[in-house]
């Protein structure tokens, strides 16, 4: 079936995640299981995900590691933690790492399966996207048109890509391979640099509001940051 989303499942457990895997795939969902924490990262980046359910108590490594690390290689990827920790403090580190929701064992299946309907319909419709309000600037990028009072600016296909994935990503880090493969479709050093270029151009086109910033996280990307 095509446009099925791909499911990275972390579960360590046979049973339960056999009847899980079984379970999301009679939902349209293609599933690729993993059982082993120290083995996570490597089939995460061996594939192409659209959604993450982990579990949090694992052989080797635990579901919070994991998650920090998922989440530098696609910081976007929504994620579920699925596990038995109950425990207040473990519910907010779980959050503090960025996930979408925390799910306790035991669990209704029908009830995570909304949750992750929901979760993926509210990404879609935030990346269908095509106006943005920046500080003072409107920017439509569906027209590719940056707009600041009675000025405007036609952009270039990827000054337009860069900047709405910017916006997508407004306050948080936008990560540099991720932009670069979307974008450019490669990672490299000639990419990275015309990367750069691109910055400084819309660093430029929004200089006349003093509350937005496009700053570079060394290592790691840029932040379209907007103050209030």
């Amino acid at each position: 079936m095509e446009n099925r989303n791909n499911i990275f499942l972390l579960e360590d457990d046979e049973n339960f995640g056999s009847v899980l895997k079984s379970y999301l795939e009679m939902n349209d969902f293609n599933v690729s299981w993993t059982k082993d924490g120290s083995q996570a990262i490597l089939n995460f980046q061996a594939g192409q995900f659209d959604f993450c359910i982990l579990d949090i108590m694992l052989p080797n490594l635990d579901g919070f590691t994991i998650a920090k690390k998922i989440k530098t290689i696609d910081p976007e990827i929504p994620t579920i933690f699925l596990t038995a920790k109950t425990l207040k403090e473990d519910i907010l580190q779980g959050y503090k790492i960025g996930v979408d929701d925390y799910v306790t064992k035991p669990f209704d299946s029908e009830v995570l399966l909304y949750k992750i309907k929901a979760i993926i319909k509210r990404k879609s419709e935030l990346d269908d996207s095509t106006d943005f309000k920046i500080g003072n600037y409107t920017f439509d990028s569906e027209l590719r048109i940056l707009s600041h009072e009675h000025n405007s600016i036609k952009l270039s296909p990827k000054e337009n890509d860069l900047l709405k994935m910017l916006c997508l990503s407004m306050n948080k880090i936008l990560d540099r391979d991720k932009a670069l493969n979307k974008i450019w479709g490669e990672e490299g050093y000639f990419t990275a640099r015309s990367m750069d270029v691109y910055i400084t151009k819309l660093r430029k086109y929004l200089k006349n509001d003093s509350s937005i910033e496009i700053e570079n996280i060394h290592g790691s990307g840029f932040i379209l940051k907007v103050t209030e």
